[in-house]
């Protein structure tokens, strides 16, 4: 195990549990919605069709919770929700998603932002794999919209 690896888990140990500093509060647009529903070919009308969706049993238009789970870890000031920058990392492998849960849906307008929690650091070969629970909030909301566990490969 490299010198760089080894301090990784050390760092990354000490913090697991701990809650990082939420991302900056990020608006969910319908421009948004409409490019990942073009993206993925998902152009269900409680997501596209704004006036339908008024009616429909959200009262507006939501984003698919593929998108909300798709940005989590990249929303603006957000950078290392739960995981810092670490020496000697040439690169970061999203290795999966453990126990994905959309609690309350993300509207036109909401805005939401992501809070990370390092549950697990392990040494899995030439890579450090991270397991941290994200949570999405919305803003003036008690339920999270999103908790997931992001499964990380950090490789040395």
């Amino acid at each position: 195990m490299s010198e760089a690896m080894q301090t990784a888990i050390g760092v990354l140990s000490e913090r697991i549990d701990q809650p990082s500093s939420p991302s900056d509060w990020f608006e969910m647009t319908q421009d948004r919605i409409n490019t990942f529903a073009d993206a993925t070919m998902d152009h269900q009308w409680i997501h596209v069709d704004p006036e339908r969706a008024k009616a429909g049993p959200f009262g507006a238009p939501i984003a698919h919770g593929q998108l909300t789970m798709s940005i989590m870890s990249f929303l603006p000031g957000g950078e290392g929700i739960g995981v810092p920058a670490l020496d000697g990392v040439k690169m970061g492998v999203n290795y999966g998603w453990n126990r994905v849960r959309f609690m309350s849906p993300v509207a036109v307008g909401n805005r939401i932002r992501t809070v990370g929690k390092i549950k697990s650091v392990e040494e899995k070969g030439s890579m450090v794999e991270v397991v941290n629970e994200l949570t999405v909030e919305i803003e003036g909301q008690d339920k999270p919209a999103c908790v997931a566990e992001s499964v990380l490969r950090l490789v040395f």
